[in-house]
């Protein structure tokens, strides 16, 4: 069904680009810097991710810059020139500053256009927990919800994307400050993997300290059927993206599977992209669903 309006994300939800396509999702891209070189994060197109984190486990140097207000106002407007009116869903505030890059742009294309309508809204969200939200906005449009009814709805829906991520390699979390040095080293030591969630004003939060990554993946399977919705009757979608770690991936995805037996579809497995992951490094599963109201 062909609405009067296009949703709209950025390239940090970490989908896949076949899938944007699939789901007519539009989306704009973030950059980063690998060893001073400047990338558009375009999905692993120009740079396939597992290329991207050989370079960091080999020590280059990695930044990320967001999305400034010239490069919105060019992408909203094109979209408006089409006769369309934009849901957009930015990176969480609690992790970007993008979302005021967009409002202004927003302003400066309504200017322009004053009988369309931008909606900007923060996601609260990341990486494949902003794909998933995403993905459930796309088929609420396709079910035929107006633009207002979509973003009250999208306003709703944010806060109870679940997002529980662990690493089993903390060197980049250690170098982005989210870990002490000593803390680092002891946690290294004695085989820690942090278990982190995304909290209510969409920051990332450490919640516990587990030994043994086959621990930690068992953890975040009973957390889901803590938190999900419907517990071990959960049958929403459930994402999960990683970090040149498939394999811990997979049997994360097959503990869930198990556990969720009436669970919509298998387990969709993505990469964490380019922007995410210049933070994350290597290492890290995230795991996302719908369940109970975020955490404070």
């Amino acid at each position: 069904m062909e609405s009067g309006y296009v949703i709209s994300c950025c390239s940090t939800v970490d989908l896949p680009k076949d899938f944007f396509e699939k789901k007519n999702i539009r989306y704009i891209c973030f950059h980063y810097q690998l060893d001073g070189v400047d990338y558009l994060d375009d999905l692993g197109q120009t740079i396939p991710f597992d290329e991207f984190y050989k370079k960091m486990e080999d020590g280059a140097d990695t930044k990320t810059s967001q999305i400034n207000v010239e490069e919105y106002e060019e992408y909203f407007e094109s979209i408006v020139r089409e006769g369309k009116d934009i849901i957009h869903l930015t990176l969480s505030s609690g992790i970007s500053g993008t979302i005021n890059s967009a409002n202004i742009a927003k302003d400066m294309v309504l200017d322009k256009y004053p009988d369309r309508k931008i909606e900007i809204i923060d996601s609260l969200a990341a990486s494949s927990g902003y794909g998933l939200l995403m993905n459930i906005l796309a088929d609420k449009r396709d079910q035929g919800l107006s633009f207002e009814d979509l973003c009250a709805f999208a306003l709703d829906i944010r806060n109870k994307v679940q997002h529980w991520f662990f690493s089993t390699d903390l060197t980049f979390y250690i170098k982005g400050g989210r870990v002490s040095k000593t803390a680092g080293f002891v946690g290294s030591m004695l085989n820690i993997c942090p278990l982190l969630n995304v909290n209510i004003e969409g920051k990332l939060i450490p919640r516990e300290k587990i030994r043994t990554k086959k621990k930690v993946s068992q953890r975040v399977v009973d957390i889901m059927e803590e938190r999900a919705l419907g517990g071990k009757d959960y049958s929403g979608k459930c994402f999960i993206s990683q970090s040149a770690c498939r394999e811990d991936a997979e049997y994360v995805a097959s503990l869930i599977e198990e556990r969720f037996p009436k669970l919509k579809g298998k387990v969709m497995i993505n990469d964490i992209g380019t922007t995410i992951g210049s933070h994350t490094g290597p290492g890290t599963v995230a795991v996302f669903y719908i369940g109970d109201q975020k955490d404070d």
